[in-house]
């Protein structure tokens, strides 16, 4: 029923319906109120509950699913709202958004100025852009369609959408890597060294999106992470570090809604991977940055030239924005340590921090360049000294009991879990491992169970230009279920020709 003259009230039905992040509503297609106010599946209306105001998406529902004088509200919706079934909102129609002007003059090649930019951002977070809106401003900004100006005013509002942590200490550090490297998981162990050796490194990591582990998920087979900020503030205090998921924190949450468009999308924007990545380093009360650019044919940097082109922005960016950069070229070829997945790269992680004989060298090694550079950058050691030091803390031991003392700190540690079900990928000939597809090792990863199935992934011992014959192996599908390991085997069988053995394929 409509009680005033500007909004309907109804009365709330949670549906129990998952939209992820989205929220949604849904009314009866026959109701009063969406005769009276025109609206029709994807109508974007607004939600009001007390003080909360949100936007949603409509659909329409043409049974008895919902009932007349009722609104039925998805998981998210229902969240956002912090309504119950019975309680009554309001309905009315969504405001007009002003700063979609900015955006389609972007898509006509003018740029945009800080009010525009910000004003864009204040409705994301907002959630005023529908996905149709959002896509258009990410493809406005794609390629190298936005300037140094318009990165560095992305990045501050991007900044200013969320919450901005501080710290008493001088000197924040922190790292971060593109990606497109399966493995890669050097951060535990650089967050460890650098701790023991007195810097402060307040580590938030992300979940994985589309890759089969992100550093949360590795740590979090290990030790706790979802600790808001409060919790991480503790920590921090007691190790001089922490490792937690970012996801607790409302940390710059315009670039969450962003990375999923673009993901989707498929597309990379250079101008808003760099907001991204400096967006949370600054709202985390970073002030020094190391980032790791790893260069390969299937990794996300594809040649020299796009990681010089990149380092410069980064660091133009971060130095417009009070923020020291420094960055590092590594090599992207293959895989870094063994694992693929995060209980297979939390053993690799482990068994470098214990010094095993057994551990991944090439982890090792990278994780020691990377914390040398951050040891040089904070000034605990001279210039190209760094990495000498970094090896000397890890191998007195001193990195693993930082590393278990943050463990504790977060709530306890425990050992990865181990798969029940495994596969081995034997070499058909002899020969020399000629190519290597990281991306193919990601996505068959995935469908062995990994993130979901945190003992899944795959256990990788091929390196490129290593000798093989007949029969040695050169890698393990892990899986939680015999069904997950049988969908692996079944997308390997279509794509045999990822990892070659001198042009032959295995």
């Amino acid at each position: 029923m409509k009680t005033d003259g500007s909004a309907w009230q109804l009365k709330v039905r949670c549906l129990g319906i998952s939209t992820h992040w989205h929220p949604v509503a849904f009314l009866r297609q026959d109701a009063g109120v969406a005769r009276s106010e025109g609206l029709a599946t994807q109508s974007r209306i607004e939600l009001v509950a007390g003080e909360k105001v949100v936007t949603v998406t409509l659909n329409m529902v043409t049974d008895h699913f919902v009932g007349e004088g009722e609104i039925g509200l998805s998981d998210a919706a229902v969240s956002a709202l912090k309504v119950r079934d019975g309680d009554l909102i309001a309905v009315r129609h969504a405001a007009a958004i002003d700063s979609l002007h900015h955006v389609r003059g972007k898509l006509y090649g003018h740029q945009l100025g800080r009010q525009a930019i910000q004003e864009i951002v204040d409705d994301i977070v907002a959630g005023r852009y529908s996905d149709i809106m959002l896509a258009a401003f990410v493809t406005a900004c794609a390629g190298r369609r936005l300037d140094v100006r318009e990165i560095a005013d992305l990045t501050a509002a991007m900044v200013q959408s969320g919450q901005r942590m501080h710290w008493e200490q001088p000197m924040v550090v922190d790292k971060h890597c593109l990606g497109g490297l399966p493995g890669n998981r050097t951060t535990p162990i650089v967050v460890a060294i650098v701790a023991a050796c007195g810097l402060t490194m307040p580590k938030s990591s992300s979940r994985a999106i589309t890759s089969p582990a992100g550093t949360a998920d590795t740590l979090e087979t290990m030790m706790p992470v979802n600790l808001d900020d409060t919790a991480m503030r503790s920590v921090v205090e007691r190790c001089g570090a922490c490792m937690v998921w970012g996801g607790a924190m409302a940390l710059a949450p315009a670039d969450d809604v962003l990375i999923r468009v673009e993901r989707a999308l498929d597309i990379d924007s250079e101008g808003q991977m760099i907001a991204s990545v400096l967006s949370k380093k600054i709202a985390a009360g970073s002030t020094h940055v190391l980032i790791d650019l790893p260069v390969g044919p299937t990794a996300k940097v594809r040649s020299e030239a796009e990681a010089k082109h990149l380092a410069g922005l980064l660091v133009e960016v971060g130095r417009e924005l009070g923020l020291v950069v420094r960055t590092h070229v590594s090599d992207g070829s293959q895989p870094v340590g063994y694992g693929i997945g995060p209980a297979l790269e939390a053993r690799d992680v482990l068994a470098v921090l214990r010094q095993q004989a057994a551990a991944p060298e090439d982890l090792r090694s990278r994780a020691l360049d990377l914390a040398g550079l951050i040891l040089e950058m904070g000034g605990v050691s001279g210039p190209g000294l760094g990495r000498h030091k970094a090896e000397e803390v890890l191998q007195s031991g001193q990195a693993l009991d930082r590393f278990m003392a943050i463990a504790q700190a977060q709530g306890g540690f425990h050992e990865p879990p181990r798969a029940v079900y495994r596969h081995e990928i034997r070499a058909e000939r002899d020969g020399v491992v000629s190519f290597i597809n990281n991306r193919f090792l990601s996505r068959l990863a995935k469908l062995s169970g990994a993130p979901a199935d945190p003992e899944a992934g795959i256990d990788f011992r091929a390196r490129l230009g290593m000798r093989v014959s007949r029969g040695d192996l050169l890698y393990t599908l892990h899986a939680a279920s015999p069904g997950a390991l049988s969908y692996a085997l079944e997308f390997l069988a279509l794509h045999p020709l990822e990892v070659k053995v001198e042009g032959e394929f295995v």
